[in-house]
Formats: structure tokens, sequence, C-alpha cells
């Protein structure tokens, strides 16, 4: 009889350390999960905040091309051909209908949206220069252009939302120049025109 129990207490000590193994072996299984689910190239990165957001907007489906031009504070300039500054980024070069066609699965799929969006992600003190370049007309008559400067911390808040009307190729104008002091706060806006584009050509020759 004696015999007979311990077997069976030997079997029961035995399923207890099976149990345990399988449940141990469960819990790394779901922390080694965890930890592979965590994107390994988000360590270093840096979160690209904008704290200043630039609007250019023309009609929908419109052939023309219009170009924007930012002066930062320290005569930077961004455009299509640099599109990228220390603290300036061009998101997109719309070129009217150009390249808004695309095809997915055999169909064409037409993109209307005639937009260029421009971001500051940081507030560094000095004068922007917001300017509009008609890049290539197609008609005679005048392009109504929108222009839309938010500053978007702690809370979005417009700094200007105007229309210009470009006349004709190679037309430009200042849409804005607004300030920012050295409490990172809007402190001047201002319409005085300022050619930047012969500086770009002076930059390319």
């Amino acid at each position: 009889m004696r015999h007979r129990i311990y077997r069976q207490v030997d079997s029961q000590d035995a399923f207890t350390d099976v149990l345990f193994n399988v449940l141990l072996g469960f819990a790394l299984m779901f922390i080694a999960t965890i930890v592979l689910m965590q994107d390994p190239q988000a360590e270093g990165k840096v979160d690209a905040k904008a704290e200043i957001l630039i609007t250019v907007r023309w009609p929908d489906r419109h052939p023309d091309d219009v170009d924007t031009i930012v002066e930062g504070p320290h005569g930077d300039l961004l455009w299509y051909n640099n599109r990228d500054t220390a603290l300036m980024h061009l998101d997109r070069d719309d070129r009217g209908l150009f390249a808004d066609r695309i095809v997915l699965d055999g169909v064409t799929v037409s993109n209307p949206l005639n937009q260029e969006t421009v971001t500051i992600r940081a507030l560094q003190p000095g004068e922007y220069v917001v300017n509009l370049l008609h890049y290539k007309s197609n008609y005679d008559r005048a392009l109504p252009v929108d222009v839309k400067v938010e500053k978007l911390n702690p809370e979005v808040s417009l700094v200007y939302y105007g229309t210009r009307n470009l006349v004709g190729t190679g037309n430009e104008q200042t849409a804005l120049r607004f300030t920012i002091g050295s409490d990172g706060e809007v402190v001047n806006t201002n319409e005085v025109p300022k050619r930047l584009v012969t500086r770009i050509a002076e930059e390319k020759s």
C-alpha cells in the first residue's frame, strides 16, 4: 500500500512540473511577442512637430502650375528645387494637372486637388516671407490662389487668410510677411512686396 501511495505522489509532482513549465513557456512567448511588436527603428527618432502650417490652394482640376516660395529669417529659401531647409519643409510640389493621374489595377485615378503645404518645424525668431509664383499659365484670365497661415501650438490659431490673383506666367506676388518674436509669438504681419525669384536665379547662376 505504501508503495502505491509513493508512486501516486511522484506522478502528481511530475504533472505539476510539466504544467509549470508549459505556463512558463507561454509567459516567455507572450513577453517575446510584446518585445517584437516594438519598432526597433523608433529609437533615436525625433518627433518632427510642426509649429507653422502654410497652405496654398487654387481651383480643383485647374491646369495651371503655382509655386510656393518661403524665405526664412536667415535668408534661406524654400522652393520646389530646395524642398527642405533646416527648419522648413515643402510637403508637396503640386504642378496643376501634371502627375495628378496614376493607374491603379488598370484604372486611371485622378486627384483633383491643387494644393501645396509648407511646414515650419521650429519657431525661429525673425521674419518669414511667403511668395506665390505663377509658374505656368494656360489662360488669359487671372487665377485666384488662397493662402492660409496657421500657428499650430499650443492650439491652432489663424495668422492669415487671403486670396491673391495671379495674372500669368512669371507673375510673383508676396502673400504675407510675418515676424516671430523671441517668445515664439507672431508679432507683426504685412504684405509689403519682396521679390524672391531673382534671388533664386542668382543662386542658380
